[in-house]
């Protein structure tokens, strides 16, 4: 057996989730306050060491299914943190994850019982360790990747009216879109299709509902 490993230091890796969801037309990230030290009573992000027995992905997506309920979520690995001093428990590399879930279908008792809350985005407190870098980047990687992939059909219901679909645009993108503009270029993707479904709920004259069909998405999706 190879002895070339012996002198090699050992550090502790961990998956952090930077969790998105749309809380009444609001994208909002999932926080909790940590029970132990260090930082114990500071806002975190969900997180939790690699098994031995597992990858970084199988972790994230542990991490994920024990907070949420959830599995097959969008998620997507936007970074690693390894800074010397960024744990002061233990020195401690932390890949970070970007995920997006339906706010609707997510497992609220679960949430409760990890001390977890949605927090609107406008109104995140100070985190621990280096979460707030890490939330910046995963909101870079949403934005970039908005207008070219079908991922913001993972964080709205199954049908939508277009209201919803560009108020989701503008509230990730942080910008007002052209009304005229947005629907033309929605109508250019055939994976965007039209039911036979109103809402009658958010709209008084009732708006037709759309729903994602990823069936007809041929991988030239943008908006």
């Amino acid at each position: 057996m190879t002895t070339y490993y012996n002198d090699s230091d050992r550090f502790i890796v961990s998956v952090d989730c930077v969790i998105f969801g749309l809380n009444h037309s609001r994208l909002s990230l999932l926080l909790a306050r940590r029970r132990f030290e260090p930082e114990m009573g500071r806002w975190s992000l969900m997180g939790g060491f690699v098994r031995a027995d597992e990858s970084v992905d199988d972790a994230a997506k542990r991490v994920l299914s024990e907070l949420t309920g959830l599995s097959d979520l969008y998620m997507q690995q936007v970074g690693t943190f390894g800074a010397v001093h960024r744990d002061p428990g233990a020195r401690v590399i932390s890949v970070a994850y970007c995920a997006l879930i339906n706010f609707d279908e997510h497992d609220r008792v679960r949430v409760t019982s990890h001390d977890a809350q949605w927090i609107e985005l406008e109104q995140i407190p100070s985190l621990g360790f280096d979460h707030t870098e890490m939330v910046a980047k995963a909101l870079s990687f949403i934005k970039q990747r908005l207008t070219v992939e079908p991922i913001a059909f993972s964080l709205l219901p199954k049908y939508f009216t277009l209201t919803q679909l560009q108020q989701l645009y503008e509230t990730v993108l942080g910008e007002n879109l052209d009304k005229r503009n947005f629907r033309k270029r929605v109508a250019e993707n055939p994976c965007i299709e039209k039911t036979e479904l109103i809402d009658k709920m958010t709209s008084r004259r009732g708006a037709a509902m759309y729903r994602y069909n990823a069936a007809l998405d041929e991988g030239k999706f943008h908006i």
